[in-house]
């Protein structure tokens, strides 16, 4: 059994789990039917462990699988935007149906072929998600590789170029999918001047050294993230030039 096997079957395994416990929370009556207001954090991330890797599940708690204090950030920043709003996203889910409900366009491109089909029927009934899946080519030389296990041999440059696809300049743009480096080189001179990138999962050591390369002012804003039992860390991003 490889080193993928055994992370997917750990996962597997620690989904299983929390949804139990959660289910037993909720017969002791410590987790309600419905889940609380985000305000009400431990509760809301208690409620949270029993929708664990099921992202149309995750998207009925109204919050993308970004850190909490990146949620409460963003959203207060959308808030206040300006309308129209223009979000560009890599990596689809939760995240994209949260986006729906606060941008008037969203652009999303999903790199696994099995995950978009499984969520496309939810975008579809937004109206305002244009999704697309853009899977890797697989190739013993990949241009735009992804450094995640399992990934090898496997050519990110359609995806990662997706964003050319769009006209005009993007309000946010999120980047928690495949070849999240190149995609922020890729992102940057496609914000607006005065727009933000979500990074999610920064603090790991490949994508804090791109991020330290670009001409961005980064605020790191880790934490509790929702379904998950240890603190992770989401990046907004802000271009310095």
């Amino acid at each position: 059994m490889n080193k993928g096997d055994v992370l997917q079957r750990a996962k597997t395994a620690y989904a299983a789990g929390a949804r139990k416990a959660g289910q037993a929370l909720a017969k002791m009556g410590l987790v309600g039917d419905t889940p609380p207001e985000r305000d009400r954090r431990l509760r809301h991330w208690a409620y949270s462990l029993t929708r664990v890797h099921d992202s149309l599940a995750i998207a009925e708690l109204d919050v993308p699988w970004w850190t909490y204090r990146a949620v409460d950030v963003v959203d207060a920043w959308l808030s206040a935007r300006a309308r129209p709003i223009r979000v560009f996203e890599y990596g689809s889910g939760a995240s994209t149906l949260w986006l729906a409900r606060r941008a008037d366009e969203v652009y999303s491109v999903e790199h696994h072929r099995g995950f978009g089909d499984y969520i496309a029927p939810m975008l579809a009934a937004q109206g305002n998600i244009d999704f697309r899946i853009v899977e890797p080519v697989k190739t013993t030389r990949p241009a735009v590789p992804s450094a995640k296990e399992g990934h090898s041999g496997l050519d990110f440059t359609d995806y990662v170029g997706a964003i050319e696809g769009t006209e005009g300049l993007f309000d946010l743009v999120v980047i928690d999918g495949r070849a999240r480096e190149a995609c922020l080189r890729a992102a940057l001179p496609r914000v607006a001047p005065d727009g933000i990138i979500v990074f999610d999962n920064s603090r790991r050591a490949r994508y804090e050294a791109a991020i330290r390369a670009a001409s961005v002012h980064e605020r790191r804003l880790p934490g509790l993230t929702p379904t998950l039992p240890y603190p992770e860390q989401t990046s907004v991003l802000t271009r310095t030039s």
